[in-house]
Parts: C-alpha cells; structure tokens; sequence
C-alpha cells in the first residue's frame, strides 16, 4: 500500500494554518472586547476644570474615574464621585463629595453637616460653611439620591443650591480614583492639613 506523505502533510499543515488563524482571530476579538469594555464600562480620564474640590484636588489636576466600582460595590459617604448635571442646553460634569445617602436626612446646622439629627464626624477638616442653602430645611433623601457637598465649601456649587440640588444615583458616573499628575489615591489625600502645615 503506498502512502502519499506530501499530501498528507500539507493536509496537516493546512489544518495548523486554519487553527493559528482562528487563535489570532479569537486574540484580537478578546483585546478589542477588553479596551472597550475597559473604556465605556471601567475607566476615564478626566481634567478638573474649577476649583470646586480644592484643595483636594485644582484645576488641570488629571484624574482617573473608575466607573467599574459601582457595579460591583455601593456608593460611600466621602466618596469623590464625577456626576453627570444636565443643564439648560447641554450636559456638563463636576466632582463632588459624597456626604448623604439615600433615606438619609440632611441637614447644616451652624455650618455643620447633620445626618439623621446627629452631627457628622467629618474624615477632614474642612472650612465652616457659610451657607447652608437648601440644606438649611431638613432634606430628606430618597431611595435613588445623594446629597453632595464639594472641598471648596464656601467656593462651589452643590446640593445645597437649587442649580444642582440632590443627586439621581444614574447620575454618578464613576468614583475619582487616582490622581495622575503625582499617582496619589484619591481616598488617601489630605490637602487640607497639607495646606495648614505649609507644604
């Protein structure tokens, strides 16, 4: 019985051909799938454009918004969040402190944050506000809303003006994760006894 071994061994590499082509087409699916899944779904670059959180965080400030976060875990008092407003003509953006949750009760006593009558301990030391705004009245949340306070208290807009006002949870696009300009977690920053001590 005679053998064609030529034609048995193109059959064979022929076949390894088709597989390598198949892996490399499998490759490149899975690393397009990834870089869009890892750019709509979990991270975004993001300039601070006003001086709203300082002096956490200044204007040009380059930051990375993990948006992946809150898919698998909840929103957190003190969480620095990038939050979608919808305005007269078009959307726009700002960052902004966490502070009420939703079925919480707000209030700004004296310059003072209270939640559910009880004053809050705040993580920093940031300035007495001079304006209670909406928050004057007790606000209560609802099960979708944040109420959100920005660094510059006395400086910027947030819930307690009537522009921005309490915050829909679909409105929160991500939390502010690192800040890139000196690769700094967000979480762990702060400027406020930075600024006291003079550095």
């Amino acid at each position: 019985m005679n053998y064609n071994f030529d034609l048995e061994y193109q059959k064979g590499a022929r076949k390894k051909l088709v597989i390598k082509i198949l892996i490399t087409l499998a490759e490149i699916i899975i690393v397009v799938s990834a870089a869009y899944f890892l750019t709509h779904y979990g991270f975004e670059r993001y300039t601070v454009t006003g001086q709203d959180m300082k002096p956490t965080l200044k204007k040009e400030d380059e930051i990375l918004i993990n948006k992946l976060i809150y898919h698998i875990g909840s929103i957190k008092r003190n969480d620095v969040v990038l939050v979608r407003q919808s305005g007269s003509e078009h959307n726009y953006y700002m960052l902004e402190r966490v502070i009420g949750l939703p079925g919480e009760q707000v209030q700004i006593k004296d310059g003072k944050v209270y939640i559910d009558g009880e004053k809050l301990k705040e993580k920093y030391k940031f300035p007495v506000m001079e304006n209670g705004g909406l928050a004057l009245e007790k606000i209560t949340l609802d099960d979708d809303e944040y109420f959100l306070l920005c660094d510059n208290r006395n400086n910027g807009e947030d819930s307690r003006n009537a522009k921005v006002g309490n915050i829909l949870r679909e409105n929160i696009l991500g939390k502010a994760w690192i800040r890139m300009n000196t690769v700094e977690f967000i979480g762990m920053m702060n400027e406020f006894d930075k600024e006291k001590s003079g550095r």
